[in-house]
């Protein structure tokens, strides 16, 4: 039992299954203790939110029920979500979605790279941050992990 306070609980919010694999691929290249949970759409996601907590939430914006501009809103006005960090994980490059996702104070804006090698490299950048000790809200400028 005691390794398993070691895993970091990693919930994707993602519909796409070679998404889902691919980041999942990238995860084990950091070759560090995960458990990795996957809500297909904005309800389930929601769901699994309230089974637990995890460490950190990665959230696709293009997905059905809820897109995730909608489930940061919802996450952002729940204080039992207050240090939760959600990180946007998407393909979307245009500037309002950008926007609404700041505004609605996700943590980071991270784009989906098209190699393993790519998204290994933001999502070591991701989890480089110490989330467990202070929420990171960059300034805008500092908002996007390429």
């Amino acid at each position: 039992m005691g390794h398993l306070a070691n895993l970091k609980d990693i919930l994707l919010a993602e519909d796409d299954d070679d998404d889902a694999h691919f980041f999942e691929v990238a995860l084990n290249e950091l070759k560090f203790p995960y458990e990795l949970r996957v809500a297909i759409d904005g309800n389930m996601l929601f769901v699994l939110l309230k089974d637990r907590m995890p460490h950190i939430l990665f959230l696709d914006i293009d997905m059905p029920c809820k897109d995730g501009i909608a489930c940061i809103a919802e996450i952002r006005k729940n204080r039992e979500y207050d240090k939760l960090p959600v990180i946007m994980y998407t393909s979307h490059t245009s500037d309002k979605i950008k926007e609404d996702a700041f505004r609605n104070q996700a943590n980071l804006y991270v784009n989906k790279a098209n190699t393993i090698k790519g998204i290994t490299a933001s999502l070591a950048k991701v989890f480089a941050i110490d989330w467990n000790n202070y929420m990171h809200y960059p300034p805008y400028d500092q908002f996007f992990l390429s």
